[in-house]
């Protein structure tokens, strides 16, 4: 009953890698934050500027809160979606370290 040793993704991460994964993952956190208040209070300003039947009032919170909650998700998808992506496409075999060689170990 040891550990188990670590699996090769988990391995290969530097401290550079997860720190660029954290600061990624704080930055979609906090920017869907901002776009999901944005579109929330463009869908519930209305009520607060006008009066209204108490069901049209509460409509709009409704939507408000469902839109809001779907920028959310969607806005923190996109943003590790591309961020996974730019990462996974960064890392490239070893270059050669002589100008005008071709083979990485030339």
């Amino acid at each position: 009953m040891g550990q188990e040793p670590p699996s090769n993704h988990s391995a290969r991460r530097t401290p550079a890698d997860r720190d660029a994964i954290t600061v990624e993952i704080g930055y979609a956190l906090l920017s869907a934050a901002f776009a999901a208040a944005v579109v929330f209070g463009a869908i519930a300003a209305p009520k607060l500027l006008f009066t209204g039947p108490y069901a049209l009032e509460r409509g709009l919170l409704v939507l408000a809160s469902a839109c809001a909650a779907l920028v959310f998700v969607a806005r923190v998808v996109t943003v590790l979606w591309r961020f996974k992506g730019a990462t996974r496409g960064s890392r490239r075999p070893d270059q050669p370290n002589q100008p005008g060689r071709t083979k990485p170990d030339s």
